[in-house]
């Protein structure tokens, strides 16, 4: 039997393979370098090449891993090079975090224009873009969290929202010069009011959640301890950490031990303000001809108010602190583990 003729690989071929072998995000990031006349002569490649023999896959690993034997990896911007992979794996927030801790002298350099603008309290923001282009000013509520850009936004005059709402809609791709140039702008504006910009920090939100990923002993020992010192506080950090959502945590069982306790109205009002797979835990929890009823009372009922939603769903967290304090009610694994 003759041998079966060896494929004859050249550059673009091993390229093909090269390719062909990765995974397909990873394949797209290199092809979306390449310029169109490379990209047209590797796709046209990749199309043509036919069945690849297992000989060929290995020829074509070799010649790439000679061609990297004298190149080696450049130093040069690495610190920058790590920032981006880590902004694609794990975002950005978290990004800065890691950054801060396994390089704090790149770190430190300085505070880039659009990193300080995610900590400035909403109103300052839209004092320092109130005088900039709507465009520019898209561009920067796009680098904040929705919550903050439509704080921001709404401490912009009135006159500029439709402006800027509409190129926040049609703004489409933006250059890195451009945010470069932004980052300027807005860095020569801080830097004339430094030292008279409140950074938000803190607050009951953050403290509280802190809390709440924190051992149940550490709750049981501080708030008492807050409370001798500031009863409102105490108050509204309770508030802050057991929500309505946390109840989502409760298993059937558990679900059913609430709602014999709430009363039909107020159960109606509260599961109102809940999409409709929300609302299938408490479903769960009843019989089929109890959930029926109840799924028809909410869409018969027509519009309510938020208010009063909200007001029906603290009546609910309320039974649920005191039946948690009676022992009747378990979140999570047990008492110690509910939020």
């Amino acid at each position: 039997m003759t041998a079966p003729t060896p494929q004859l690989l050249g550059g673009t071929d091993k390229a093909a393979i090269m390719v062909m072998l990765l995974a397909e995000e990873d394949a797209s990031k290199i092809l979306g370098q390449l310029t169109p006349d490379e990209l047209r002569q590797l796709a046209g490649t990749m199309c043509a090449i036919g069945e690849v023999e297992p000989q060929a896959i290995a020829d074509a690993i070799a010649g790439f891993s000679r061609s990297t034997e004298s190149g080696g990896i450049s130093g040069h911007g690495r610190v920058d090079n790590v920032r981006r992979l880590l902004n694609d794996a794990v975002g950005e927030v978290k990004t800065d975090n890691l950054m801060r801790q396994v390089a704090p002298e790149a770190e430190e350099e300085s505070l880039p224009a659009l990193g300080l603008l995610r900590w400035l309290d909403p109103k300052i923001i839209g004092e320092i873009l109130a005088d900039e282009h709507p465009q520019a000013i898209a561009v920067l509520l796009l680098q904040l969290d929705t919550d903050v850009a439509a704080a921001a936004l709404a401490a912009l005059p009135e006159d500029m929202h439709t402006s800027v709402l509409h190129r926040v809609a049609r703004l489409g791709p933006v250059s890195r010069q451009a945010i470069e140039i932004l980052e300027q702008t807005l860095n020569s504006k801080i830097e004339k009011l430094h030292g008279t910009i409140p950074l938000t920090m803190g607050g009951i939100r953050h403290a509280a959640e802190i809390i709440n990923r924190s051992h149940r002993s550490l709750e049981k020992r501080v708030l008492p301890k807050i409370g001798k010192i500031d009863k409102k506080l105490a108050k509204e950090l309770e508030n802050e950490m057991f929500k309505f959502e946390h109840l989502f945590a409760l298993d059937t069982k558990m679900t059913g031990v609430l709602l014999r306790e709430v009363e039909s109205d107020t159960l109606i009002l509260a599961l109102k303000g809940l999409e409709e797979e929300q609302r299938d835990q408490f479903y769960g929890a009843m019989s089929s001809r109890a959930a029926d009823g109840l799924r028809d009372e909410i869409e018969m009922g027509g519009r309510v108010k938020k208010a009063d939603v909200e007001t029906a769903q603290k009546e609910i967290v309320a039974i649920a602190k005191r039946l948690i304090a009676e022992g009747e009610l378990v979140m999570g694994e047990g008492d110690e583990d509910y939020v």
